[in-house]
């Protein structure tokens, strides 16, 4: 893309940590329009192909999603009209105007099961509704053909909106003690970051459609969800925040019920990303430290 021939970028969920950060990292690449549910409600499918028709634009990017997982599994008709059915019908409205749609999906998709981080050709097999509808919403992308780029992420946080990360520091402010699951692995993800990848890969996947597809991105490393509590104890404190937490325990899952089962390996492998993006994953501690003193300032 040149000065010349910016690209018209649709951008839906712009009010997420997403897509705060896609607003930021999309604005070089030309011109964006950027809608919140109110303009663009994912939960009503049927509203989408007209949306795009009315502004025509040559990429569409969908942060939004229905990411409450437990919830899903009892308002799954919601979970599948946002995570399933918009995709399909996105995907269809973006193959009618040969737009390219960038859209992002979750390590949720597969079982957890195993110690190997999964690869973009492993077979998915959901635990929960929430990871179904997601499955759904790639496969029928997939199936529509349109020009698509699909990143599964994990453990996405950033510093504006609500996340674990944030939970943990507000709690390490008030409590002793912390128990904080230990038998899930995955990496850490920043919002900031994805959207710069997104941007790049954009980019290249324009002038290149060969690079379409599915990518898995995540930070490099891997933690629990434990050793993630500990780094952000060990970096407010750095950072002089006032830690009342001495002690973390690390418990099992199942000392925590919910009604959606969650995967314990979300680990995911990065060597597709890397490869054809010449793309870096930075550190998930870098990441985290990163947004610390940003919430800090």
């Amino acid at each position: 893309m040149t000065d010349n021939h910016p690209m018209k970028i649709l951008l839906l969920g712009k009010d997420g940590q997403l897509g705060w950060e896609l607003q930021r990292s999309l604005a070089c690449l030309g011109e964006v329009v950027a809608l919140g549910r109110e303009k663009a409600d994912l939960s009503q499918p049927a509203t989408l192909a007209a949306l795009v028709a009315h502004y025509a634009p040559q990429v569409i990017v969908n942060a939004a999603a229905y990411t409450a997982v437990d919830k899903a599994e009892v308002d799954a008709a919601t979970a599948h009209a946002v995570n399933a059915q918009s995709p399909m019908e996105l995907a269809q409205a973006a193959k009618a105007c040969n737009a390219l749609l960038v859209h992002y999906s979750t390590d949720y998709v597969f079982d957890g099961t195993g110690t190997r981080a999964w690869l973009e050709t492993d077979t998915a097999a959901p635990l929960n509704v929430y990871g179904a509808t997601k499955l759904a919403g790639e496969q029928a992308m997939i199936d529509s053909q349109c020009k698509h780029l699909i990143f599964r992420t994990s453990w996405v946080y950033a510093a504006r909106g609500g996340n674990f990360a944030k939970t943990m520091l507000r709690l390490a402010q008030e409590r002793d003690t912390l128990s904080v699951i230990d038998d899930q692995f995955g990496a850490p993800t920043g919002a900031d970051w994805l959207a710069d990848i997104t941007a790049h890969a954009l980019v290249q996947a324009s002038a290149n459609p060969r690079k379409l597809g599915l990518y898995h991105a995540v930070a490099a490393g891997e933690t629990t969800w434990h050793g993630y509590a500990s780094e952000v104890v060990r970096q407010a404190k750095i950072l002089g925040y006032d830690i009342k937490t001495t002690q973390i325990n690390a418990v099992a899952t199942s000392a925590f019920p919910t009604p959606a089962k969650r995967p314990s390996n979300s680990r995911l492998n990065t060597e597709k990303l890397k490869q054809t993006f010449g793309i870096h994953c930075p550190s998930w501690g870098k990441g985290v430290l990163r947004m610390m003193k940003e919430i800090t300032v």
